[in-house]
C-alpha cells in the first residue's frame, strides 16, 4: 500500500546512529544498535520482531518516553535527544499520541474524562471546549454512548478505542502504539488496525510495534528488528 505522504521529500521522524544501552547487573544491554531510520508524515509503519528485538525501545525513542545513548532522534523538527527533561512531557503531549497494550485508562475516571486528560494537560484548547472535543473523538471511534461510564464497565476492544481517542486529544502529527492488539481476540484486533490505517488516511503518523501478521494489507511499510539491529 502507497502512503500519499512519500511523496515528501523531508521526513518527519529521524534517526540516526542511534544506540541504546542498559546497565544491568549482568552488565550493559545492548537494546538498540546505530539505527538510521525515516518515517515520512502520513505514514502507517510497524515494528516487527520477536520479544527482546528492540521494538518498544526504538517506539519509546520516537515517542520521547527514553533518550538515546548515542546519536540523534529528530521528530517534527525537534531534537528530541536534546530536549530539557522539564520540557519533555509538554513537547509530548502535544507532539506524539501514545496507546499502551494494556490501555492505561485510569479507573477513577469516566471515559470522557480519561480523553479530555491530555487537553488538561497541555492547554491547547480552552476548557469550555474539552468535553464536546473528547465526545466527538470517542464519536470517531464507534463508542461515543460510553462517555460516561468507568473503563471497567467497557470491553476491551472498548476501552482500546478509548484509549486511541486519549492518545488523539491534543491532535498530536504522531501516534505511537506498543502491541495495540495484543489483548484483543482476532475480531477486535482487526478492527483497531483498520481505526488506526484511517488515522495514517487522514495524515497522521502511526507506527505500531506489533506481533501481529496480518497487519500486511494494513501497514504502508514492515520495519524487522533483530537483537537490536534493522534487518529489513
Amino acid at each position: 500500500m502507497e502512503s500519499s505522504a512519500q511523496t515528501t521529500t523531508a521526513p518527519l521522524i529521524a534517526l540516526r546512529g542511534v544506540g541504546k544501552h542498559y546497565d544491568t547487573p549482568a552488565g550493559a544491554f545492548q537494546a538498540l544498535r546505530d539505527i538510521q531510520l525515516d518515517i515520512r508524515a502520513g505514514e502507517f509503519v510497524a515494528l516487527t520482531g520477536k520479544s527482546g528485538s528492540g521494538k518498544s525501545t526504538l517506539l519509546n525513542l520516537i515517542g520521547g518516553i527514553d533518550r538515546p545513548s548515542q546519536g540523534e532522534v529528530i521528530v517534527a523538527g525537534a531534537a528530541v535527544h536534546r530536549v530539557a527533561e522539564n520540557a519533555l512531557a509538554q513537547w509530548r503531549g502535544k507532539t506524539v499520541g501514545v496507546v499502551f497494550q494494556f490501555f492505561q485508562l485510569l479507573p477513577t475516571l469516566t471515559i470522557a474524562e480519561n480523553v479530555m486528560l491530555p487537553m488538561d494537560f497541555c492547554r491547547v484548547r480552552p476548557a469550555k471546549e474539552r468535553r464536546a472535543h473528547a465526545l466527538h473523538l470517542l464519536a470517531q471511534m464507534g463508542i461515543a454512548e460510553q462517555a460516561d461510564k468507568l473503563p471497567a464497565t467497557l470491553s476491551g476492544g472498548q476501552q482500546q478505542r478509548a484509549a486511541i481517542a486519549r492518545a488523539l486529544a491534543n491532535d498530536p502529527p504522531i501516534v505511537i502504539a506498543d502491541e495495540p492488539t495484543g489483548n484483543l481476540d482476532s475480531e477486535t484486533s482487526r478492527a483497531v488496525l483498520q481505526l488506526l490505517r484511517k488515522l495514517a488516511d487522514g495524515g497522521t503518523t502511526v507506527v505500531i510495534a506489533t506481533h501481529e501478521r496480518e497487519i500486511a494489507d494494513v501497514i504502508d511499510r514492515k520495519i524487522a528488528l533483530v537483537d537490536g539491529v534493522i534487518t529489513a
